[in-house]
């Protein structure tokens, strides 16, 4: 199920939030839960075992490390978190790229029916895995009650694509929380925005980005047209799931870490990633840079560990080398950014021109991400080096208004206006009441196109 969805707006939701404030307190984890368990199944319903089984080994094996006398050591518990949690994730996610490399160069091909990949694996075996090494730390303590652990790693609004909560950012609150009149508002006005920033500019400037990656070679102009068009796309995409997710969280009691800080009006990359999907850019950095060493064993031992984290930072995103190569681009920059003394080479220039050079070297690496074989990322390269030809901007027809619209509209949003719980904690009538207006109109947007997906849901 996804929420720019009239089923999730116009059936689930209304269903789901009057039985979650009817229960008592101590009935709402199950409520939520059972919720949560139709939202995800809603696809493929038998997805929802392999998240109760993934929860219930880390939910024993946490239980195994508080317990005296348990006969084993906490290290081994922890490995078998981490392990049977990777390797569910590594099975679902890297079978098919394994196979199909092994395919295309060896002699003896191996017949193989393709794995499907469940529906946000990535993000709820990272959200389980980082309670267990929470507590094999002593960060948080084994939870008593199963039920409570699985409604942390189940719960709708970040299940599939974020924020990566953690444990100790909610724990209190999955044992009593509740809602009052102006949460309830933010957690509305957020998600508004979060559904018009998706539906009314990332939905819109799609179909000029699918067109020109659509062709075997573009140009110059439709080939910048489409990598600043994506920079837009999945930005709006991504930080609009985040609104809306952290917005349903607050209806629900829950206060979830803000996810996206203004990525684009950052100098330097080190700062961008310190503003782009937090949870998991932290994430990566307690639980994968400081367990390699971080910068413990001096400059250069950090510096291969930087690149290191980006690397497999690009390989959690997918089976592709593409991914790889993304994750290799950033982690280029931020180690040459260390050797400058964690700034930008372009660090000398003006303050807007330091913004893009950052946002330049982002949108290239987009280029990357956005390719799906390393041979549509030459036709592009080549396209943005003016190898095609000048070329012509794709014809998209009714969609073209929409389309360059959505892209300066874009633009203009990410660069000047203020951040979706800025304006939340504000809270002016009249951008209240325009907001209100945009989600309207985004809701009548969905009457007239075909259904989007989320971006990120893929991974």
């Amino acid at each position: 199920m996804v929420f720019a969805s009239f089923i999730f707006l116009f059936w689930f939701l209304p269903a789901f939030l009057p039985l979650y404030f009817a229960a008592p307190p101590r009935w709402r984890n199950l409520v939520l839960t059972l919720g949560s368990f139709v939202f995800y199944g809603w696809w493929r319903p038998h997805y929802v075992l392999l998240m109760l089984l993934s929860v219930g080994l880390d939910y024993w094996a946490a239980r195994a490390m508080g317990a005296p006398g348990s006969g084993r050591p906490r290290r081994f518990w922890l490995w078998f978190s981490v392990v049977t949690n990777l390797g569910l994730l590594g099975w679902f996610k890297y079978a098919n790229l394994f196979v199909g490399t092994w395919n295309d160069l060896a002699p003896w091909p191996v017949e193989w029916e393709a794995v499907l990949l469940p529906v946000g694996i990535s993000f709820f075996t990272f959200q389980s895995m980082s309670y267990t090494i929470d507590v094999y730390r002593g960060d948080v303590p084994p939870v008593r009650s199963f039920l409570d652990l699985l409604c942390f790693v189940s719960m709708f609004p970040q299940l599939v694509a974020g924020p990566i909560v953690r444990y100790s950012d909610i724990q209190h609150e999955l044992q009593r929380r509740t809602v009052d009149l102006k949460q309830f508002s933010d957690g509305v006005f957020l998600f508004a925005l979060g559904l018009a920033k998706k539906v009314l500019i990332a939905d819109s400037v799609g179909p000029l980005v699918d067109a020109v990656y659509a062709q075997d070679a573009p140009g110059l102009l439709a080939s910048w047209a489409a990598a600043f068009g994506y920079s837009i796309q999945i930005y709006f995409d991504f930080s609009g799931y985040s609104d809306m997710a952290v917005g349903l969280g607050l209806l629900l009691g829950f206060h979830f870490p803000p996810n996206f800080l203004s990525p684009y009006r950052a100098h330097s990359i080190t700062e961008l990633w310190r503003r782009w999907h937090v949870s998991l850019s932290t994430w990566l950095r307690d639980y994968l840079y400081v367990p390699l060493g971080g910068n413990r064993r001096g400059e250069g031992r950090a510096q291969c560990n930087v690149a290191l984290t980006m690397l497999l930072g690009g390989l959690w995103h997918g089976a592709s080398w593409t991914y790889m190569l993304w994750g290799g681009w950033h982690g280029f920059f931020l180690v040459l950014e260390r050797r400058f003394g964690k700034v930008s080479p372009y660090g000398r220039l003006p303050l807007v021109g330091q913004v893009f050079c950052t946002f330049l070297i982002w949108t290239l690496g987009l280029v990357i991400f956005r390719c799906l074989t390393v041979t549509e990322l030459g036709q592009m390269a080549r396209g943005l080096v003016g190898g095609n030809g000048l070329g012509a901007l794709p014809d998209l027809g009714q969609q073209q208004p929409f389309a360059w619209g959505g892209l300066w509209l874009g633009l203009f949003i990410a660069f000047a206006l203020p951040r979706s719980d800025q304006l939340v904690a504000r809270f002016h009538p009249l951008v209240m009441l325009g907001t209100l207006l945009l989600f309207g109109l985004a809701i009548c947007q969905l009457l007239t196109q075909d259904f989007v997906s989320f971006i990120y849901y893929q991974f």
